[in-house]
């Protein structure tokens, strides 16, 4: 068992300083900690991790053309871009989560199509695997899909925005009326082992819990090792999901504590 997690810039042979309670926390537990140059894993190159055996990466975003493609990752190539990608896991969330269509490219014709599809009313805009939600009214939201030229700015604002990060191509969601903070719930291995507030929000934040067992056979069904999943209360009172992710690359809030997810990862190392 190992845990990965990127080194420091500028200091190699420590931790990133985000990551670094994550790796104390794991070498406290007795779990060996491989640090890895983050730079050049997005580029692709994997040879620090030729030697690990049932590892788990916990460290920044990476396109799924760049996960290594290793024997020794619990999670493979194939699972995470199926977690880190919307197409992946949305056919088997779709009774849970707003309706999505998407497009395999980011030109006018491909956005086109895909308003269509969904057809007239408001939306919420992103690619496959991130929205520019801080840019909520001019890359973000479209208040109606049938006015083509107002759609299309938004869009194309967000292609702006997103540059050389455009992954796969737009995703057009259903807009629905949440009320409630959002939550991040935590799952290894179909097993929801934590939930608190979204990273975004202050770590005190008081929410309320949604019952996992809602969910829980859904993302069974994906048999992904580890995953997150974003939940929010829409005004009518019911639990929606809003995004699944690889847990390997999804910020832990503070609320969730370095041992906690160590506790999570590592059980017979942590002694649970």
């Amino acid at each position: 068992m190992t845990l990965i997690v990127p080194a420091d810039p500028l200091r190699p042979r420590r931790p990133d300083e985000h990551f670094a309670p994550e790796a104390a926390a794991a070498r406290a537990a007795g779990v060996p900690v491989v640090l890895v140059d983050h730079d050049r894993l997005a580029r692709g190159d994997a040879a620090e991790l030729a030697d690990v055996e049932d590892g788990v990466y916990r460290g920044w975003m990476l396109r799924a053309e760049h996960y290594p493609s290793l024997p020794g990752l619990r999670t493979s190539a194939a699972q995470y871009r199926q977690a880190h990608e919307l197409p992946g896991w949305y056919d088997v969330l779709a009774s849970v989560t707003p309706e999505s269509v998407w497009t395999k490219g980011f030109s006018r014709d491909d956005f086109d199509h895909a308003r269509l599809e969904l057809g007239p009313g408001p939306a919420v805009l992103r690619d496959y695997t991130k929205s520019m939600k801080h840019y909520w009214h001019e890359a973000a939201y479209i208040p109606d899909l049938a006015d083509a030229d107002a759609a299309w700015a938004v869009a194309a604002r967000f292609v702006q925005l997103r540059d050389d990060d455009l992954t796969g191509g737009f995703v057009l969601r259903r807009f629905e009326d949440f009320v409630a903070p959002e939550l991040r719930t935590w799952w290894v291995d179909g097993t929801c082992r934590a939930i608190g507030p979204h990273p975004d929000l202050p770590a005190d934040t008081v929410v309320p819990q949604p019952d996992p067992t809602d969910i829980a056979p859904l993302v069974g069904k994906l048999g992904l090792p580890f995953v997150t999943v974003d939940v929010v209360r829409r005004a009518d009172g019911v639990w929606r999901v809003v995004e699944l992710g690889d847990g390997q690359v999804s910020d832990r809030p503070a609320a969730v504590s370095p041992e906690r997810m160590i506790e999570m990862l590592f059980p017979r190392s942590s002694g649970s």
